[in-house]
């Protein structure tokens, strides 16, 4: 399985803010969405990502005082991508060796999605669930 194939389950849409946005409009985002990271973009360029992780950093060293602070304040700067033909293995090793939960899927210098690990899990419980049932289904037959 690839990462199109978690994009074309899940949809392409992207939440993202500015880099000036405010801390505590970015959380709010993040509650209402009920989602654990977003996008920071000027325009169609990656500035980098906020996640709960980012937010509790900096609550964390700065205090409530970092909530009237730019996002870019808090975000992390070093975004790691992948594409669209990247297998869901391939993602895993990513997001377990760097730590993340979140990855943008870039094809050709272009935003065209997210994926969370959340979705690389739902796909593999559905890959397992589909090889179980195929399973039976040849016992059965045999």
């Amino acid at each position: 399985m690839t990462v199109c194939a978690i994009l074309t389950a899940k949809g392409h849409q992207v939440v993202s803010v500015e880099p000036d946005v405010k801390l505590a409009a970015a959380v709010k985002l993040l509650s209402e969405r009920r989602i654990g990271s977003v996008l920071v973009m000027s325009g169609t360029r990656i500035d980098g990502i906020l996640s709960e992780r980012d937010v509790v950093r900096a609550l964390d060293e700065r205090g409530a005082a970092a909530l009237d602070e730019p996002v870019s304040a808090a975000m992390t700067r070093k975004v790691v991508s992948c594409r669209l033909s990247d297998t869901v293995t391939h993602l895993m090793e990513i997001m377990t060796s760097e730590r993340f939960r979140h990855l943008p899927v870039v094809e050709d210098d272009r935003l065209v999605g997210l994926v969370s690990i959340g979705d690389v899990v739902k796909l593999r419980v559905q890959e397992y669930e589909a090889e179980q049932e195929a399973l039976r289904d040849y016992i059965k037959t045999a």
